[in-house]
């Protein structure tokens, strides 16, 4: 070791050390137990964040220290390579090819991870983009139709006109698009689905098997699948064959509908105001709902509209005729696609019925008190009995859904029915850069798939790139024009590509086998390595990304392909790195690069104070302050090290049994280090604390170090420090490394065994106990350790100054509490 620190050389030999010993390159199998450490891969952007550096900060400690304990590690890396800012970059600079800005900032990226220090098998690295994944996505593909779970229908999608592109939800503000301001337009698209509503039941029962889960991010999911138990009604339309059916989880209030409202979007509508006279103002209130995104449609901020449209169905119970709106909190996509409206209770209905003048019925009274329609100011939401409601009075109305239903269901004009909120999933995109979908159209045969023989089905690379609301591969004749795998005769490829929530729904299981051309991944390598253990990433994939890849699992599971249920058994979601209050981001200026942190103070320093700042799960504010204490520290380290590295490579043998004073409170203080950091990273993943009692285990060593050598044990020096060394290595891997081997180590520290603690070394000859006088503390004294209730109150009554401070006066009672406190109740 050197005299001062130098990080930058430190970090590059071991840097260069590991790649050239291939240290982290992990056999298929093992006779250890296996651990299978995940961190959710990046899209390659160009440069990593503070985020990134957290998120694969935090998986590098727990594989470092999971594979110190024993375990057979799988630590992989790869690239969530496809999507649309490959794209955008291609229109927007010109001539660079989203291939080529794709692999440039994997290369860049990859150099970062590196310089991180971050013990990734490199040798099971890939990108989706690269062929030989791909492949396997459009082979999971035809896995799927072939299963019935792929289709193809027409859907609406946001129509752009200024920039000639589809656009998502969320770019769609106050009906115009975010990037250009243009009027959104709704146009239908042929475009493919997954049967996710398939799966639904069994996404929410096998919750159960995630344990290992945070709750919130269960209840995210529970919450977006919405399976809700209800009844679907039947409403003549009047005067036509017509029938609409509605979905409601509250049949008990069907006699006190006052009026329907339907979807805009519902086919029923065109065909009611087809030649009335308000067909045109009908239209026009169409056009405008149908271009708010679904998010303006359903939010609360949003004034719900509403408008009728010169029609009225019939209640299947009362006989009434009620009046047909539409209105824009309706949507299609959820439920049937119509609402009934019962003010009196509900909420969204109530104040509907207010604005626009509908009747409010009372058909549930609260027990003991009676509604009055006209003097109420809010819907009642609560249970009671029902009234109003011919046979049905009088029930409570839980019983009454039940009873209500059977009623309807045997009149032929309802039934029980479960439903989802959960929608199939869209996974069309009008875009180059993903994956091809396997499919050929051909004029006498419809959609053939592309014989599995036949894949990939290859992106050309000659395209060109414009804002044309299509995919560029509809312009490209040499990849549209195909021949029918079926008859032989023309066809067309399909020119959509699939959406990049595809590709990472699997990509775990390519890591097991990434070399694997005859088929995905070779299941009996999936069958050893998964589930993945530990999964690691942010909590905005709570839904989708984690959702998707459940289903995925399913869905191989029951085709034979996979052993696993869950894909995931334990999931940690990292908060945000804060800075200033707020998320760093380029648009408010307070981004930090880890590159600048890492040329100033080093990937050891970037890495500690990621880890200590904050427990992982909690958000983190950067402080300068907090990394210039972190590099401090990594430098009391060496310098506590540095000129004691002889004694310590020169000392052999164990501390001796019979150690007194200063040896065995050193020795304690580092078994009691020891317990405390594992417990810390193993059940609860404080990293924060556990670095914290490393920073104390430093202090006592100090404080050791200046001891005559004649009073030091060196043997407990030496295994202090080197239990220092191993529990600080999974967080500061280069400069442990480089200390290790300068006290005279042989092998990696990280392929050390991880130190266990001697529970007889952690026992403490003496504490300190608190002496109250009338539950206020009055002294502390240091007594022997393991003494008995009586043992401490005997010690504590003779001593001094508790006889002074009870001199005089009445002691009422003593109440001792071993190992902790006494305390004398006086008059």
């Amino acid at each position: 070791m050197k005299e001062k620190y130098n990080f930058d050389e430190v970090e590059r030999k071991w840097q260069e050390r590991w790649a050239e010993e291939d240290l982290y390159a992990v056999p298929d199998f093992s006779d250890r137990p296996k651990y299978y450490c995940l961190e959710m891969f990046p899209y390659p952007s160009g440069k990593l964040h503070m985020g990134h550096v957290r998120n694969y900060s935090i998986g590098d400690v727990v594989a470092r220290f999971k594979t110190m304990q024993g375990f057979h590690v799988l630590h992989p890396m790869g690239w969530d390579a496809f999507g649309l800012p490959a794209e955008n970059a291609a229109i927007k600079h010109g001539g660079i090819h989203p291939a080529q800005w794709t692999i440039d900032n994997i290369s860049n990226m990859r150099e970062q991870l590196k310089q991180l220090g971050i013990s990734y098998d490199w040798n099971r690295e890939f990108a989706t983009c690269d062929p030989e994944y791909y492949r396997w996505t459009e082979w999971l593909f035809l896995q799927l139709f072939h299963s019935g779970l792929a289709y193809r229908k027409l859907s609406a999608v946001n129509w752009c006109p200024g920039c000639a592109t589809v656009l998502a939800n969320e770019q769609v503000v106050n009906g115009g698009c975010e990037r250009c301001k243009s009027t959104v337009e709704k146009r239908e698209l042929a475009q493919w689905f997954f049967k996710i509503t398939d799966y639904a039941d069994r996404l929410l029962g096998d919750m159960e098997l995630l344990d290992g889960w945070p709750e919130k991010v269960k209840i995210m999911q529970e919450n977006w699948i919405g399976r809700s138990e209800g009844a679907e009604i039947d409403f003549k339309i009047d005067g036509s064959q017509e029938t609409i059916t509605v979905y409601t989880t509250r049949p008990d209030t069907v006699f006190g509908v006052t009026y329907m409202v339907l979807a805009p979007e519902h086919p029923l509508v065109e065909k009611l105001i087809a030649g009335s006279k308000d067909e045109a103002k009908v239209r026009e209130f169409v056009r405008k709902v149908r271009n708010l995104s679904e998010i303006d449609r359903t939010s609360n901020e949003v004034e719900k509209v509403g408008l009728p449209i010169g029609a009225s169905c019939v209640n299947p119970l009362t006989g009434d005729k009620v009046p047909i709106l539409i209105a824009n909190y309706v949507l299609l996509e959820y439920g049937t696609g119509c609402v009934m409206g019962v003010p009196a209770h509900d909420q969204r209905d109530f104040e509907f019925a207010r604005k626009y003048g509908f009747p409010i019925r009372v058909v549930i009274q609260p027990p003991g008190a009676e509604l009055e329609p006209d003097t109420m100011e809010a819907a009642y939401e609560e249970e009671g009995l029902l009234v109003n409601s011919g046979r049905f009075n009088g029930l409570p109305n839980q019983e009454a859904i039940k009873a209500i239903t059977s009623h309807l269901e045997e009149k032929g004009q309802g039934r029980f029915r479960v439903t989802y909120r959960l929608r199939d999933w869209l996974i069309s995109r009008q875009r180059y850069w993903g994956a091809p979908i396997p499919i050929i159209y051909c004029d006498h045969c419809g959609p053939v798939p592309v014989p599995e023989s036949d894949l990939p089905v290859l992106l050309p690379m000659e395209v060109e790139f414009k804002p044309t609301g299509q995919s560029p591969l509809a312009e490209c004749p040499e990849f549209v024009n195909a021949v029918c795998p079926k008859c032989g005769g023309p066809g067309k490829r399909e020119t959509d590509t699939m959406d990049t929530f595809m590709c990472s729904s699997w990509y775990y299981y390519r890591y097991t086998s990434p070399g694997e051309d005859s088929g995905p991944w070779d299941k009996a390598k999936t069958d050893y390595w998964l589930p993945v253990d530990q999964y690691i990433g942010g909590v905005e994939h709570a839904i989708l990304h984690l959702l998707y890849s459940r289903f995925f699992t399913k869905v191989l599971y029951d085709l034979k392909l996979i052993s696993n249920l869950e894909p995931f058994t334990n999931l940690l979601t990292q908060g945000m790195v804060l800075k200033d209050g707020a998320k760093m981001s380029k648009s408010k200026g307070n981004v930090v690069s880890p590159e600048d942190i890492v040329a100033r103070y080093g990937a050891d320093t970037a890495r500690m104070f990621i880890l200590f700042a904050a427990p992982p799960e909690r958000d983190l504010e950067w402080s300068d302050q907090g990394v210039e204490g972190c590099f401090r520290f990594l430098n009391r380290v060496w310098r506590l090290v540095e000129p004691l590295q002889d004694v310590i490579k020169n000392t052999t043998g164990r501390p001796a049994e019979n150690l007194v004073g200063v040896n065995r409170e050193m020795r304690r203080i580092t078994h009691k280090t020891i317990k405390k950091v594992t417990e810390d990273i193993s059940t609860r993943f404080n990293f924060n604390t556990a670095v914290s009692a490393i920073m104390e285990l430093v202090n006592a060593l100090y404080q050791f170090k200046e001891l005559p050598e004649t009073d030091r044990d060196q043997a407990v020096l030496r295994e202090s420090v080197d239990a220092l060394l191993l529990l600080l290595a999974p967080f500061a891997p280069h400069i442990t490394e480089e200390i290790w081997e300068a006290t005279g180590h042989q092998g990696s520290v990280h392929m050390q065994a991880w130190p266990s603690y001697d529970p007889a070394a952690i026992v403490e000859d003496e504490i300190t106990i608190v002496v109250q006088v009338n539950s206020k503390v009055r002294d502390r004294m240091l007594v022997p350790a393991g003494l008995t209730a009586a043992q401490m109150q005997e010690l504590v009554m003779k001593d001094p100054k508790v006889l002074k401070l009870t001199e005089g006066k009445k002691i009422v009672k003593i109440i001792p509490v071993p190992g902790k406190l006494v305390n004398i109740v006086v008059k």
